[in-house]
């Protein structure tokens, strides 16, 4: 009886053991993904079609897969990095202080483009009466999504600078979600004008997918810090270190570099730093968008 409850003992043992190992493995597994997401500034498909060369460098440069997770509004990509449903997020300026903010300092903003230190949104509009952003008043306009630093903080911080508040001096605001559909929007003749980010606009421009002699720019924003990649701060730091090194390796003079910074509408990468937003935050402040 005591060899049976002995090897009972034993046979128990080695399941918790057992057991044990396999939740290790499966942490380690879970920590080789590394989930990544973006503001769905953009349609989803062309938000993977960027992602793609970039998340394959990715998974060579550290060794691990690399998946794309994309969310359903750019709520949810601040939600999900503090919640640790993701472990990087591309951020606009905005919804960077929102993650900032919400997570108590505990993110972390490790590269941004090159452009994004003077980053500018563009006032777009198919009526040649609006020639300036006073001329917006009494009139129908569009901002991208609520959460947007170039589609909507940064556009409402200059319309203000203006004496122009947009939720009493014009007949409507609308948010259309994304830059492009912004564009279709105005150029579709839902409302008179609208704002954007003006890479997007300048893409769009490229592609021939917008017909300037219809739709054109009457207002460009002067510059701002807008977006980059942020990652939490409880990721170990040599992680943060192959990510950030990565990133800055990107060499437009290497074809398979070039594609990914092309795909990314970037120069090149650099360092960022948190500081670098403190005019996003008080412009988000003194817009009433951050309580």
């Amino acid at each position: 009886m005591s060899e049976f409850i002995s090897r009972f003992t034993m046979s128990r043992r080695n399941m918790m053991i057992a057991s044990a190992l396999l939740a290790i493995s499966g942490l380690t597994h879970a920590q080789q993904v590394l989930r990544v997401s973006a503001i769905p500034d953009e349609a989803p498909t062309e938000l993977q079609r960027k992602f793609k060369p970039l998340g394959a460098m990715l998974e060579k440069k550290l060794g691990m897969k690399v998946e794309f997770i994309p969310v359903t509004d750019y709520a949810a990509s601040v939600e999900g990095l503090i919640n640790k449903k993701l472990d990087m997020v591309w951020f606009g300026g905005f919804t960077f202080i929102q993650a900032k903010v919400r997570s108590k300092d505990q993110v972390i903003p490790l590269v941004q483009r090159e452009e994004d230190e003077k980053f500018r949104s563009v006032f777009i509009t198919t009526d040649k009466t609006i020639t300036k952003l006073e001329d917006l008043k009494g009139r129908t306009f569009t901002f991208g999504s609520e959460s947007s630093t170039s589609g909507h903080l940064m556009p409402r911080s200059y319309l203000l600078a203006a004496k122009i508040n947009p939720d009493t001096d014009l007949k409507r605001i609308a948010f259309s979600g994304a830059h492009d559909a912004t564009v279709a929007a105005v150029s579709g003749g839902k409302v008179d004008a609208g704002a954007l980010n003006i890479s997007v606009w300048e893409k769009l421009v490229a592609q021939a997918k917008v017909d300037t002699k219809q739709v054109h720019v009457f207002y460009t924003t002067p510059g701002y810090f807008d977006y980059n990649w942020t990652v939490r701060s409880d990721m170990p730091a040599d992680l943060r270190k192959k990510i950030s090194d990565a990133f800055l390796s990107l060499d437009p003079a290497n074809p398979q570099d070039k594609e990914i910074l092309d795909l990314q509408r970037a120069s090149r990468f650099i360092p960022t730093k948190a500081d670098n937003y403190k005019a996003i935050e008080a412009a988000a402040h003194n817009a009433g968008l951050l309580k």
